[in-house]
């Protein structure tokens, strides 16, 4: 079976070098065409031997027009939300190679990259698809790249003085969080800053959001989850007139005028689940559940 998978990255510890070899000899061997990120390749020329059929990619619109196999994104978890910007709306499925330290989405270790590419090759694993958040703006906030895998979050900036945030569901109030900031949460993202601060834990089908409070002035306001087809509003009030908004790994400072509109996204990411792999599986694992480490 002849494949051509695209590859995202950024950069790696000098000892990742064998691994991010192998990878790419296996791809080599079973690729038409090896699509790579154009600015992670002077990076890789570096440091491996590139296969000869090895061709670029730069934007979100030149990956859609190859529309690869799959995408291996090679890094950690911010890696991954990093290629979600290039992937958005085709379809392509995406699976991560952790590179990093704890991967809940880059779960592929180093020691099985190997075995995973030939999975992959073989084509043994199914598709876990995954929502997302879009925000929307009167400003046009975070322009054509205003959706999230993970979380949206809105910050207190430049004070120490914290801010109050009148949350809205379908139009009727529901709360103001007076807090440093507020989490809104795809279940992907609930392993994640939402976990940090308290949060639960979602199954990625579950078709929920979680809105969770960052150290909130009031310790009876707890985290609450929603059904993912709410439409949820958030105005800012503050001593500062400026906050800070970030979706996944990219932030904006805002006027706090600005009301935020959430809602869930019209198109879904496609990750790869291999055989050996489950969402519960890596909980357990990277949680450390069931094991008891007294001993």
């Amino acid at each position: 079976m002849s494949l051509s998978p695209a590859i995202f990255g950024k950069s790696f510890e000098d000892s990742s070098s064998p691994l991010v070899q192998e990878l790419f000899d296996v791809l080599g061997e079973n690729s038409d065409k090896i699509y790579v990120f154009e600015n992670f390749i002077p990076f890789l020329e570096k440091r491996i031997n590139l296969p000869n059929n090895v061709s670029g990619f730069n934007s979100h619109k030149t990956l859609a027009e190859v529309k690869p196999d799959f995408l291996l994104s090679v890094g950690g978890d911010g890696t991954i939300l990093n290629a979600v910007t290039y992937i958005r709306d085709s379809g392509i499925p995406i699976l991560g190679i952790n590179l990093g330290r704890l991967g809940f989405l880059s779960n592929v270790p180093k020691n099985e990259v190997k075995e995973a590419v030939s999975e992959l090759v073989a084509g043994k694993y199914d598709i876990e698809k995954r929502t997302l958040l879009c925000v929307d703006t009167d400003e046009g906030l975070f322009d054509d790249l205003n959706f999230a895998l993970n979380e949206l979050t809105v910050h207190k900036k430049d004070s120490s003085s914290m801010i109050t945030i009148n949350a809205y569901i379908n139009d009727e109030y529901l709360n103001s969080y007076w807090a440093d900031g507020l989490i809104v949460s795809t279940p992907t993202g609930s392993t994640a800053y939402s976990l940090s601060c308290g949060g639960p834990i979602l199954g990625p089908n579950s078709q929920n959001i979680v809105i969770t409070p960052i150290a909130p002035h009031n310790l009876n306001v707890r985290p609450i989850v929603l059904s993912d087809d709410v439409k949820l509003k958030l105005k800012v009030e503050g001593r500062s007139n400026e906050l800070l908004v970030s979706l996944d790994s990219r932030s904006e400072t805002v006027d706090s005028s600005v009301e935020l509109k959430i809602s869930k996204c019209k198109f879904q990411i496609q990750l790869i689940e291999l055989n050996n792999q489950s969402f519960f599986k890596t909980i357990r694992q990277k949680l450390l559940w069931g094991s008891d480490k007294r001993n």
